[in-house]
């Protein structure tokens, strides 16, 4: 769906005003209590932050990619764990199933990962696959009505507290790399599924991962996505372009909400004699923290539109993904700098946002795995042009 411009507007305003006043303020309280009060989150539900991409008819939103960007703008000002307790529900714990769940998965699943009442996340990441997505270990055998999952699954966003997960798991053992994989929706409590202790992390706070362990995991076969064996990586693969700018926005806002601070800093501390924002060094970290981030906006903007218009924007993905998540990394840095020994003090909040940005660069796709995509469809672009 796209909004009418003043709606869209009317969205744009509340979901700001609710960053400003309920969640940069409790950002320092979530990261010395690594947990987001309950009810914030109730206020997130409240706002419909948990469905704004579930279709109208599950009780979601159902934004298309331009608004949903224009919302997780604002949502990204804040910390990064704020969109992470919803963000899976809007994004990769959901999609597979608005993609390629049949009618009865849907209606089973979406009204509660809308309303906020079911936390989803996504299971693919394992100790031996990572960026290699394609070497999946973890298995689905067949039996019966039912399959049994056996494997570990790694750094799972939202592991400790998700009522759901999609699993990927190799259900045709001949078949290697990416096609022998499936895509399963797994209820939490099933026998056999258990979760990990929660990791202690770098940066982010409040948002929590672990390992979600799969021994004899029995689930009936009406669990495979879709009803089809075999196309779980091309869900994921789905799951993962529309993430992807999801992240860039994410990005994209937290720079912007760095350099106000920076900003806001470097006009009131004064150094012989004047404000720091007045020494040039200084200016040219400012610019181009500031040119950084609106060339991120701007791929960001571009490929959500080329998406709404039907197009396939996987190699754009990859490129607002690796340019924002890089450019927000030295922002952060930036950020430090400028604030000299107060960058390293916590109550300035520079040193945590600095931590939380590192994460970017990493999940979703590394900076590398981006390179190695963008690159490798540039090259079968020319061998077309040159008939090869």
């Amino acid at each position: 769906m796209s909004l009418d411009r003043e709606t869209r507007e009317h969205l744009v305003a509340t979901i700001r005003r609710f960053v400003d006043e309920r969640l940069i303020p409790a950002e320092a309280a979530v990261a010395e209590a690594d947990a987001i009060p309950p009810d914030i989150i109730e206020d997130m539900r409240a706002l419909g932050l948990f469905g704004l991409t579930i279709p109208e008819e599950y009780g979601g939103l159902g934004l298309n990619m331009s608004d949903e960007v224009a919302m997780i703008f604002e949502i990204g000002r804040a910390a990064p764990a704020f969109r992470s307790i919803f963000a899976t529900n809007v994004g990769i714990g959901s999609q597979g199933i608005v993609f390629d769940g049949t009618p009865e998965q849907k209606a089973a699943y979406l009204p509660r990962l809308a309303a906020g009442d079911l936390i989803g996340s996504f299971a693919l990441t394992e100790p031996d696959a990572g960026s290699d997505a394609g070497s999946v270990r973890t298995t689905a055998v067949r039996d019966g009505d039912s399959y049994i999952l056996n494997g570990t699954k790694r750094y799972i966003t939202n592991g400790p507290i998700a009522g759901v997960f999609t699993v990927m798991a190799r259900t045709d053992q001949s078949q290697p790399g990416a096609r022998g994989v499936s895509a399963f929706i797994v209820d939490a409590g099933t026998p056999g599924l258990s979760t990990g202790k929660p990791e202690k992390k770098m940066g982010q706070q409040g948002a929590h991962v672990c390992d979600v362990i799969f021994e004899d995991c029995r689930v009936p076969a009406s669990a495979l996505i879709g009803g089809v064996e075999g196309v779980g990586f091309k869900t994921a693969m789905k799951v993962l372009d529309k993430g992807r700018l999801n992240i860039a926005a994410t990005c994209v806002g937290l720079a912007e909400r760095i350099i106000d601070d920076m900003m806001d800093y470097a006009v009131t501390r004064k150094q012989f004699g004047k404000p720091i924002a007045d020494f040039q060094m200084l200016q040219v970290m400012f610019a181009d923290s500031r040119a950084e981030a609106y060339a991120g906006r701007t791929m960001v903007e571009d490929a959500a539109r080329r998406r709404d218009a039907g197009e396939n924007i996987a190699v754009l993905a990859s490129c607002a993904k690796m340019y924002a998540s890089e450019m927000v990394g030295r922002v952060a840095d930036r950020n430090v700098q400028v604030h000299g020994g107060a960058g390293y003090i916590r109550e300035y909040r520079a040193e945590q946002l600095y931590r939380d940005a590192r994460l970017f660069r990493i999940y979703e796709g590394t900076t590398q795995i981006q390179q190695g995509i963008i690159a490798k469809a540039m090259a079968a672009d020319a061998r077309r042009r040159a008939g090869l």
